[in-house]
Parts: C-alpha cells; sequence; structure tokens
C-alpha cells in the first residue's frame, strides 16, 4: 500500500490517520514534538522500535530477550553502567530514539546508586570500558590488548570486558535496525523521561505501548 505523509499533518493511508496515533502515543508518554520523518516500510504510529516491535512480534521476541539479557541479566556491570554504555554506543552512532532511550533509562537508574550520567562516564573503570565501546562501534579490530589491560588495570574484569563489548555491538546493531528503517524519534525529553521510568521499573519483556 502506498504511503505519504506531510511534515506535521501526518500520515494518509486507507483506514485511519497514524499521524493522530502517534500524537496519542506522545500524549500517553507526558508529551514531546513529533519529528515528523517518514519511515521508509508501513508502521503503526509509534516511535523507534517500540513501531518495529509491533508490526514484527517474531524478530520482537528475541530482540526483548536479548535487550533484557544484556542490560538486567547477571553482570559485575550494574543495570546503570550497561544503559549508560548503550547510551553512550547510541549517542555516538547518533541515534537520537536510542539515545534518548537509554540515556534516560541511565539517568533514571544511575539516581537510585546516587550517581549522575556524568560521574558514571568519568569512573575510571567505565571510562577504560567505554573507550572499548567506542573502538567496537567503530571497528572491533580496533581493541587492542593495551586496551583491554587497561581497563583491568581500573578494575574490569573478564566479564565485565565480555558484557561492554557484546553491549556495544548489540546496540549497533539496534541503532541500525531503528534508523535504517526511518523510524520516528519524539524531540524533546519528556517522552524519554517517561517511558524511562517502566523500563527502569520493568525491563524489557514488556509489550510496547498502544
Amino acid at each position: 500500500m502506498a504511503v505519504a505523509w506531510t511534515r506535521r499533518g501526518g500520515r494518509r493511508r486507507r483506514g485511519g490517520d497514524l499521524g493522530h496515533v502517534r500524537a496519542v502515543w506522545l500524549d500517553r508518554c507526558g508529551g514531546g514534538i513529533d519529528d515528523g520523518g517518514v519511515p521508509h516500510i508501513e508502521l503503526p504510529g509509534l516511535p523507534g522500535i517500540a513501531a518495529l516491535l509491533a508490526q514484527y512480534p517474531l524478530t520482537a521476541g528475541p530482540l526483548n530477550e536479548l535487550a533484557q539479557t544484556l542490560l538486567r541479566g547477571p553482570s559485575p556491570l550494574t543495570p546503570a553502567e550497561r544503559e549508560t554504555i548503550a547510551a553512550y554506543v547510541s549517542r555516538r552512532n547518533d541515534c537520537t530514539f536510542c539515545a534518548g532511550t537509554h540515556g534516560a533509562v541511565a539517568r533514571q537508574l544511575l539516581s537510585l546508586e546516587g550517581r549522575t550520567v556524568d560521574e558514571a562516564e568519568a569512573d575510571p573503570k567505565m571510562r577504560a570500558l567505554l573507550a572499548i565501546a567506542d573502538k567496537v562501534r567503530v571497528d572491533g579490530r580496533s581493541v587492542s590488548g593495551d586496551d583491554i589491560a587497561h581497563a583491568r588495570e581500573h578494575g574490569a574484569d573478564d566479564r565485565a570486558v565480555h558484557d561492554t563489548v557484546l553491549i556495544a555491538a548489540a546496540f549497533c546493531m539496534f541503532n541500525r535496525y531503528v534508523d535504517g528503517l526511518g523510524t520516528f524519534a519524539p524531540e524533546g525529553t519528556e517522552t524519554y523521561e517517561q517511558r524511562a521510568k517502566l523500563l527502569a521499573e520493568h525491563g524489557y519483556l514488556m509489550p510496547p505501548p498502544s
């Protein structure tokens, strides 16, 4: 089915206006502005990966399980630290939706630890792990033995290094999934902060909002 958008007027298609659905979703999640983006394929009126998970449930299950395992499963890194890595990689990849979402979740979880994102990223161990994550983001082959040794010097064990590399690699995939299909990303912070409260408390095994 052919689909057309206007910049602010929403999506025109037989059977309804999904621009309205997007507006309703933004309202339910605490506000925000539709960025006016045009998805490359037909999707429901949800932002970012939420639209892809709703439209393609066969892949939604494994992707949600992966996110839950990486960000909430057993690890020497706290959930807050792992969300910080996910947000950092997403920000460096210029993925607005993932950076906004996971940055907001990181802030929620770090506040429970009595830390800010700036404080977490300034921690010597996290600084070393974020440097590894950034290299993985660009070219995994650029990670050196010196990078790993530096992380170990600041308290990272093999599992922490492993989890960092896997989170960085996985979020490059998530970022490119979201951006490669042209999903829309709300502008502003309100939408991300509201959704972050649910993700921080309940994790990634919830259905996307309707």
